[in-house]
């Protein structure tokens, strides 16, 4: 069976990266997809290493059904390149950093998240750190739709059909 594997990316790995990973293995799980599908999460800085989920992506996120609380937050390195099939960032400046430490070759990994949105119409997932409850919830809006489309592509790539 074919294996798939997907990481998000925002700058510290506290906000909207650690959001998408709970939305998407909650719906991964929910296919019961979650043995060919690997998610994971990262940041383009090293703030906040080890950390927990920012207070408030873990509560909007619960919610809704999505558990956030075994997650830490860690720098992307040069082996994710190797290892994800998918690196998708949240915004342009995610992009652009990560864009400079890509390998020559795993370019076509490194995409928006937002590219896989199904209703939203929006270039970027905005940060919500500095703002009020209003943006970790239109963070939640955008990674579900987002999230239900990626689940789209995965499926089209083969994940979860039989082969043989």
């Amino acid at each position: 069976m074919k294996q798939y594997s997907v990481l998000f990316v925002c700058m510290g790995n506290i906000c909207r990266s650690p959001t998408a990973d709970g939305v998407f293995r909650h719906m991964v799980a929910t296919q019961g997809l979650q043995d060919r599908v690997t998610v994971d999460s990262a940041g383009t800085h090293s703030y906040h290493t080890g950390s927990p989920p920012d207070e408030r992506s873990v509560a909007h996120a619960a919610k809704r059904g999505y558990d956030l609380s075994d997650l830490r937050a860690r720098q992307i390195v040069s082996g994710d390149f190797d290892k994800f099939d998918l690196i998708l960032v949240m915004d342009y400046d995610n992009l652009a950093l990560v864009k400079s430490i890509c390998p020559c070759g795993q370019e076509s990994k490194v995409r928006r998240l937002t590219e896989f949105c199904l209703t939203i119409d929006s270039p970027v997932v905005p940060d919500p750190y500095y703002g009020g409850a209003d943006g970790f919830n239109q963070v939640l809006d955008l990674v579900e739709d987002a999230c239900n489309g990626l689940l789209q592509h995965v499926r089209k790539a083969g994940v979860g059909k039989q082969t043989g």
